[in-house]
Protein backbone atom coordinates (compact mmCIF):
# COMPACT_ATOMS: atom_id res chain seq x y z
CA UNK A 1 0.00 0.00 0.00
CA UNK A 2 1.18 3.58 -0.80
CA UNK A 3 0.75 5.85 1.41
CA UNK A 4 1.95 9.77 2.15
CA UNK A 5 3.17 11.11 4.92
CA UNK A 6 4.69 14.34 6.23
CA UNK A 7 7.82 13.87 8.24
CA UNK A 8 8.26 16.88 11.41
CA UNK A 9 11.74 16.67 12.60
CA UNK A 10 11.98 18.79 15.94
CA UNK A 11 14.55 21.30 17.15
CA UNK A 12 16.37 21.31 13.85
CA UNK A 13 18.24 24.12 12.30
CA UNK A 14 17.81 27.00 15.23
CA UNK A 15 20.31 29.69 15.58
CA UNK A 16 22.97 27.99 13.30
CA UNK A 17 22.77 24.95 15.67
CA UNK A 18 21.83 21.20 14.45
CA UNK A 19 21.95 21.51 11.01
CA UNK A 20 19.64 19.22 8.83
CA UNK A 21 19.92 21.03 4.98
CA UNK A 22 16.78 19.95 3.31
CA UNK A 23 18.39 18.96 -0.03
CA UNK A 24 20.52 16.81 2.24
CA UNK A 25 17.00 15.42 3.97
CA UNK A 26 15.61 15.17 0.73
CA UNK A 27 18.54 12.79 -0.65
CA UNK A 28 18.79 11.00 2.88
CA UNK A 29 14.73 10.10 2.46
CA UNK A 30 15.17 8.66 -1.23
CA UNK A 31 18.12 6.39 -0.08
CA UNK A 32 15.36 4.56 2.16
CA UNK A 33 13.05 4.16 -0.65
CA UNK A 34 10.88 7.33 -0.39
CA UNK A 35 9.49 8.82 -3.40
CA UNK A 36 8.10 11.68 -4.14
CA UNK A 37 10.38 13.83 -1.53
CA UNK A 38 9.78 17.25 -1.19
CA UNK A 39 10.58 19.29 1.93
CA UNK A 40 8.82 22.60 3.44
CA UNK A 41 10.54 25.41 4.76
CA UNK A 42 14.10 25.06 7.00
CA UNK A 43 12.37 24.11 9.61
CA UNK A 44 12.21 20.17 9.64
CA UNK A 45 8.94 19.79 7.19
CA UNK A 46 8.98 16.82 4.77
CA UNK A 47 6.56 15.00 2.53
CA UNK A 48 7.18 11.63 0.93
CA UNK A 49 5.19 8.66 -0.53
CA UNK A 50 6.55 4.83 0.50
CA UNK A 51 5.47 1.50 0.31
CA UNK A 52 7.10 1.05 4.11
CA UNK A 53 5.52 -1.75 5.57
CA UNK A 54 4.20 -1.07 8.89
CA UNK A 55 2.93 1.48 10.98
CA UNK A 56 4.19 5.37 11.38
CA UNK A 57 6.48 4.45 14.21
CA UNK A 58 8.40 1.90 11.72
CA UNK A 59 8.49 4.74 9.43
CA UNK A 60 9.93 7.04 11.85
CA UNK A 61 12.50 4.42 13.55
CA UNK A 62 14.04 4.01 10.06
CA UNK A 63 14.42 7.95 9.03
CA UNK A 64 15.39 9.09 12.78
CA UNK A 65 18.44 6.23 12.87
CA UNK A 66 19.22 7.26 9.58
CA UNK A 67 19.31 10.75 10.20
CA UNK A 68 21.46 10.19 13.50
CA UNK A 69 24.21 8.03 11.27
CA UNK A 70 24.35 10.88 8.56
CA UNK A 71 24.21 14.02 10.65
CA UNK A 72 26.18 12.63 13.69
CA UNK A 73 23.06 13.64 16.22
CA UNK A 74 20.00 12.52 17.04
CA UNK A 75 16.55 14.22 15.88
CA UNK A 76 13.39 12.89 16.80
CA UNK A 77 10.87 13.57 14.44
CA UNK A 78 7.22 12.61 14.16
CA UNK A 79 5.71 11.14 10.85
CA UNK A 80 1.61 11.69 10.19
CA UNK A 81 -0.33 10.54 7.24
CA UNK A 82 -2.85 12.73 4.89
CA UNK A 83 -5.99 11.73 7.07
CA UNK A 84 -4.13 12.56 10.56
CA UNK A 85 -3.44 15.74 9.10
CA UNK A 86 -6.70 16.76 7.57
CA UNK A 87 -8.39 15.56 11.19
CA UNK A 88 -6.25 17.76 12.75
CA UNK A 89 -7.44 20.40 10.74
CA UNK A 90 -10.73 20.27 10.31
CA UNK A 91 -11.62 19.19 14.20
CA UNK A 92 -9.53 22.88 15.06
CA UNK A 93 -11.83 24.60 17.72
CA UNK A 94 -10.89 28.07 16.90
CA UNK A 95 -12.16 29.71 13.71
CA UNK A 96 -8.93 29.22 11.78
CA UNK A 97 -10.39 30.71 8.54
CA UNK A 98 -10.42 33.86 9.95
CA UNK A 99 -7.06 33.92 11.95
CA UNK A 100 -3.56 34.83 11.09
CA UNK A 101 -0.98 31.70 10.21
CA UNK A 102 0.96 33.46 13.46
CA UNK A 103 -1.90 33.61 15.43
CA UNK A 104 -2.97 29.93 15.50
CA UNK A 105 -0.51 26.83 16.40
CA UNK A 106 -0.45 23.08 16.23
CA UNK A 107 1.82 21.34 18.97
CA UNK A 108 2.21 17.91 17.44
CA UNK A 109 2.48 15.18 20.31
CA UNK A 110 4.19 11.41 19.72
CA UNK A 111 1.28 10.13 22.00
CA UNK A 112 -1.84 11.34 23.52
CA UNK A 113 -2.22 13.39 26.89
CA UNK A 114 -5.42 14.12 28.92
CA UNK A 115 -6.08 17.22 30.85
CA UNK A 116 -4.30 16.38 34.10
CA UNK A 117 -1.42 17.42 32.91
CA UNK A 118 -2.13 21.00 32.83
CA UNK A 119 -3.80 21.33 35.78
CA UNK A 120 -1.15 24.04 37.07
CA UNK A 121 -2.05 26.02 34.36
CA UNK A 122 -4.01 28.65 35.55
CA UNK A 123 -5.50 29.09 31.70
CA UNK A 124 -7.61 32.35 32.96
CA UNK A 125 -4.45 33.90 33.29
CA UNK A 126 -2.95 33.71 29.75
CA UNK A 127 -6.40 35.46 28.15
CA UNK A 128 -7.07 35.98 25.75
CA UNK A 129 -4.61 33.62 24.76
CA UNK A 130 -5.78 29.71 25.25
CA UNK A 131 -5.24 25.88 24.05
CA UNK A 132 -7.42 23.33 23.17
CA UNK A 133 -6.32 19.49 23.21
CA UNK A 134 -6.66 17.26 20.23
CA UNK A 135 -5.81 13.98 18.88
CA UNK A 136 -1.92 13.77 19.76
CA UNK A 137 -2.08 17.62 19.39
CA UNK A 138 -2.51 21.00 20.86
CA UNK A 139 -4.43 23.61 19.31
CA UNK A 140 -3.15 27.19 20.86
CA UNK A 141 -4.10 30.51 20.00
CA UNK A 142 -1.60 33.20 20.68
CA UNK A 143 -2.83 36.46 18.87
CA UNK A 144 -0.13 38.21 18.94
CA UNK A 145 1.90 35.30 17.71
CA UNK A 146 3.78 32.74 19.34
CA UNK A 147 7.15 34.75 20.02
CA UNK A 148 4.63 36.91 22.43
CA UNK A 149 3.20 34.11 23.76
CA UNK A 150 3.23 33.13 28.05
CA UNK A 151 0.98 30.36 27.10
CA UNK A 152 3.27 29.31 24.34
CA UNK A 153 6.30 29.62 26.95
CA UNK A 154 4.48 27.78 29.50
CA UNK A 155 3.39 24.84 26.82
CA UNK A 156 7.13 25.10 25.75
CA UNK A 157 8.31 23.72 29.05
CA UNK A 158 9.88 20.01 28.65
CA UNK A 159 8.43 19.19 32.25
CA UNK A 160 4.84 19.48 30.69
CA UNK A 161 5.47 17.04 28.29
CA UNK A 162 7.31 14.61 29.95
CA UNK A 163 7.82 11.15 27.73
CA UNK A 164 6.35 12.49 24.91
CA UNK A 165 8.11 14.42 21.77
CA UNK A 166 6.56 17.44 20.61
CA UNK A 167 7.07 19.75 17.84
CA UNK A 168 4.93 23.12 17.32
CA UNK A 169 3.96 24.31 13.47
CA UNK A 170 2.03 27.45 12.52
CA UNK A 171 -1.48 26.83 11.43
CA UNK A 172 -0.07 28.41 7.36
CA UNK A 173 2.64 24.86 7.93
CA UNK A 174 -0.39 23.09 9.05
CA UNK A 175 -2.78 23.74 5.84
CA UNK A 176 0.49 23.81 3.85
CA UNK A 177 1.35 20.06 5.02
CA UNK A 178 -2.55 18.99 4.57
CA UNK A 179 -2.44 20.37 0.94
CA UNK A 180 0.95 18.64 0.00
CA UNK A 181 0.35 15.10 1.54
CA UNK A 182 -3.77 15.60 -0.14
Amino acid sequence: MTTTYALLLRGINVGGHRKVPMAELRSLLEELGHRDVKTYLQSGNAVFTTEADGPDESVREAVEAAIEKHFGFRVDCLVRDHDYLAAVAADCPYPAADLEGKQLHAFFLSGPVDEDRFAGLDRESFAPESFALGDRVVYLYAPDGLGRSKLGEALSRPALFKGVTVTARNWNTVRRLVEMTG
